[in-house]
């Protein structure tokens, strides 16, 4: 029997040996511990939610009923409905290239292979305040220092977005390839030039992506603001659902997926040219 072991564990060859070493390497106490600790997370956490799918199976009679209540979609109001969908377009358009110019600056303070220490911190946590803070919450600080409409909108989706494009940047920063800046700092470079034609080139593919994004992104957020008075097409969805008129809504909503469906379509061909 141990001769018949020893014969199979030499006809083994040293790769297949090394990666039964290594599978069995990733069954260890402390990733068991880690799973179990994970388990008890979901588990608390489904509780402290009240998940219950008995009681969602229960209400999906009322909740049928309530989604007939939405068709067939009132299209007498369309004309004000559009007007109102560019509106919001208009104000996730400003409110994302407000943010990918302000973007790259904060990006660049936030990024501990560009910056020391005592400014990188402070930075990451003003970026952590810009992205915490929902967008909805800015709308309405914004509406009570620049009034009703949709600039206060802008201004709510500028500064959310900033600080969520600014922390992607700041990684993507972090993780470019060291080997040409040091080539361009070996010429003589300064650090401006470090950055323009060592690290930006690197990041820029990354930029791009993001804030295409993020625009798609804020035409939705943008949406939701018009229900605190920052304009856009959520006044009239919050004001139909407080009078009650479903099949309006369900206009509105057919207007906003289709616009979200031909940004995300027109996004995917700009990344394909621009990447």
């Amino acid at each position: 029997m141990e001769e018949n072991r020893s014969v199979t564990n030499a006809s083994i060859s040293p790769a297949v040996r090394a990666m039964l070493e290594q599978e069995a390497k990733r069954v260890t106490p402390a990733r068991i511990i880690y799973l179990m600790l994970a388990i008890a997370i979901l588990i608390f956490s489904a509780i402290q939610s009240e998940l219950d799918a008995g009681e969602l199976l229960q209400g999906s009679r009322n909740m049928t009923e309530y989604i007939s209540r939405y068709f067939p979609p009132d299209f007498s109001h369309w004309r004000l409905y559009v007007e109102e969908m560019i509106e919001t377009i208009s104000m996730a358009i400003w409110g994302t290239l407000l943010a990918a110019i302000i973007s790259v600056p904060l990006s660049l303070l936030a990024s501990d292979n560009i910056c020391p220490a005592w400014v990188v911190f402070p930075v990451r946590c003003l970026l952590d305040a810009m992205r915490a803070i929902n967008e909805v919450v800015f709308a309405l600080i914004f509406v009570v220092a620049v009034g009703l409409g949709s600039f206060a909108g802008v201004l709510a989706l500028f500064v959310h977005t900033s600080g969520i494009l600014a922390k992607l940047l700041s990684e993507a920063i972090e993780a470019i390839d060291p080997a040409p800046v040091e080539g361009i700092r070996a010429t003589g470079a300064n650090q401006l030039q470090e950055i323009l034609f060592g690290i930006m080139p690197q990041v820029l593919p990354l930029w791009v992506s993001f804030t295409l994004y993020l625009f798609e992104a804020n035409v939705r957020s943008a949406s939701v603001l018009g229900i605190v008075g920052a304009g856009g097409i959520g006044v009239s969805l919050y004001q139909s659902f407080r009078s009650f008129e479903y099949t309006q809504v369900c206009t509105i909503l057919i207007i906003l997926t289709t616009s979200v469906a031909v940004i995300d379509m027109i996004s995917s061909k700009l990344r394909q040219k621009l990447i």
